[in-house]
C-alpha cells in the first residue's frame, strides 16, 4: 500500500481498523473492506456523489451486460499498457474496475470515489483492489506514483492527474463521442445538441499530451422498462427531464447508438 494522508500528504500504514499518518491523522476502514479518506472539511455537501439509487440503477444496467464492449475494449488497451501502479478516478460502483483488475492482475490497483454508496458497492467485486472513497481533485497517492490513471464518464482534474503520473505514463479516458445516446436525447428534448468529444483535451497542461485516440460504436436494443429507467438514471439526462418526456422514454423499446472514444494521454 502506497497511500498518503489527505491533511497533511504524509505516509499512511495501516492502524487497528485503519490507518495513520505521521502526524495521528486516522481514517476508518469499513466493514466492507474500503478505507474512508475523504476528510469531512473537503465535502462540499454531508452525503457527496452519487446517492444508493443512482447507483444501484447503474449496477443493474452494468451488469446486465449492456456496456460489456466497452469495458473489455478499455481492459484490453490497459492490459497492453502493463503498468505497475493504475488507479481508477471516479470508478463508481466497480464495474469497470473489476475488468481493469482482471486484466492486470499483477499490477498494483487503487479505485476512488466521492460517493460512499458506491464504493460500498464496489468493494464487493474484487479484493485485488485498494478500495477508496476519495476526491479525485486530492488523490491520496505520492507525486509520480502511477503510470495509469482510468477515467470512465468521469471528469479529470488534470493537475492532479499530472501530479500522480510518472514520466511516460498516462490517462486512459472513455468518454461519448457525439453520436453517444443520440436517440436517448432525442426523446427527452426538442433541440439536441452536439457533444463536443473533444472538449476535455482543452485544459491539459503543457506537460500531458494527446498520443492516441481511437473509437467505439455499436447498436444497443433496450427491451425492457426497467434497462430504459436503469440507463435514464445513470445518466445526467434522468434529473434534467419532466415525468411526461420521462415516460416518453419509458413507455415502449427503442434502440440508442453507444458511440464511445478512448484516449490517451501521456506525461512527458
Amino acid at each position: 500500500m502506497m497511500l498518503i494522508c489527505p491533511l497533511c500528504s504524509t505516509s499512511l500504514t495501516d492502524a487497528q481498523q485503519g490507518v495513520v499518518c505521521e502526524q495521528g491523522h486516522r481514517f476508518d476502514r469499513a466493514r466492507q473492506g474500503y478505507l474512508n479518506l475523504l476528510p469531512v472539511q473537503h465535502k462540499k455537501s454531508r452525503d457527496p456523489g452519487d446517492n444508493a439509487e443512482m447507483v444501484e440503477a447503474r449496477r443493474r444496467f452494468l451488469d446486465a451486460g449492456h456496456y460489456a464492449p466497452l469495458a473489455q475494449r478499455l481492459a484490453d488497451l490497459a492490459q497492453a499498457k502493463a503498468p505497475a501502479r493504475w488507479v481508477d478516478i471516479g470508478c463508481g460502483e466497480g464495474f469497470y474496475t473489476a475488468r481493469l483488475a482482471e486484466a492486470l492482475p499483477h499490477a498494483d490497483g487503487y479505485a476512488l470515489d466521492i460517493s460512499r454508496e458506491a464504493v460500498r458497492r464496489a468493494s464487493r467485486r474484487t479484493a485485488e483492489v485498494t478500495w477508496l472513497v476519495a476526491s479525485m481533485t486530492r488523490i491520496p497517492l505520492p507525486k509520480t506514483s502511477c503510470q495509469l490513471l482510468a477515467s470512465v464518464f468521469s471528469p479529470i482534474d488534470w493537475a492532479e492527474a499530472s501530479r500522480l503520473l510518472a514520466p511516460g505514463g498516462g490517462v486512459l479516458r472513455l468518454g461519448p463521442a457525439r453520436d453517444h445516446l443520440i436517440e436517448l436525447r432525442q426523446r427527452l428534448y426538442d433541440d439536441v445538441r452536439d457533444y463536443d468529444e473533444a472538449k476535455h483535451l482543452q485544459g491539459l497542461p503543457a506537460e500531458l499530451t494527446l498520443a492516441s485516440t481511437e473509437a467505439l460504436s455499436f447498436r444497443l436494443s433496450l427491451e425492457t422498462r426497467e434497462a430504459r429507467a436503469d440507463l435514464l438514471s445513470m445518466t445526467p439526462h434522468g434529473w434534467r427531464v419532466n415525468a411526461e418526456r420521462r415516460e416518453r422514454v419509458l413507455a415502449e423499446p427503442f434502440e440508442v447508438t453507444v458511440a464511445v472514444r478512448y484516449d490517451w494521454i501521456t506525461r512527458t
